[in-house]
């Protein structure tokens, strides 16, 4: 079956995760930058959320754009990995609100780390449809950018419990990793000629 649907269904549900994210910033009671103080670790969580739907969404583009269609496994795939993204707000909002404590921190780690799981099964989803021999089984070939990142999740969890400062400090580090689209499937794409 053709991909369309997939395709903006999924840009439509992270368009609906930002807009939840924004919609949690609360305007704070005063005109002075000092009444802005209590609101940065909200805004810092929020920039950092804002920054990891954007990856994904530039990287799910890139994916689906090397594989010529789908099929229902994709779309089950798919929703796994939008739900664990549907999350991103409640667990951004909760480490916010929370000034980077341990358990909202982890728990902000936890879901990144099931995101990223999520996003390699739809990957692998993909190649199995498309086989082997695909562009996008070539341009992903064996993921060491996505393996490092599992490890710096896991890192992140687990320092989130002695210094949030660490946790907050690995997720930052793997947005910066994947900040660039995907350049295996811009290769790959490109190669093809597409």
């Amino acid at each position: 079956m053709g991909k369309g649907r997939l395709e903006a269904f999924s840009d439509g549900v992270l368009a609906i995760i930002i807009t939840i994210m924004v919609l949690e910033l609360k305007v704070p009671h005063g005109g002075s930058l000092e009444s802005l103080r209590p609101l940065i670790p909200v805004l810092l969580s929020y920039v950092l959320s804002f920054v990891y739907v954007g990856i994904y969404w530039n990287n799910h583009h890139h994916m689906l754009h090397a594989v010529g269609r789908v099929s229902g496994a994709v779309l089950w795939a798919n929703l796994h990995l939008l739900f664990w993204l549907s999350l991103l707000p409640f667990a951004t909002g909760w480490m916010g609100e929370n000034h980077f404590e341990a358990l909202p921190t982890a728990l902000y780690g936890a879901d990144l780390l099931m995101a990223a799981i999520a996003y390699y099964v739809l990957a692998q989803t993909l190649i199995a449809s498309e086989g082997r021999d695909s562009v996008l089984a070539r341009a992903i070939g064996s993921d060491r950018k996505g393996r490092i990142s599992l490890v710096f999740y896991v890192v992140g969890i687990v320092a989130a419990h002695w210094a949030a400062w660490a946790a907050e400090a690995c997720y930052v580090l793997v947005a910066l990793i994947w900040l660039r689209p995907d350049a295996r499937i811009e290769r790959s794409l490109g190669a093809r000629g597409a």
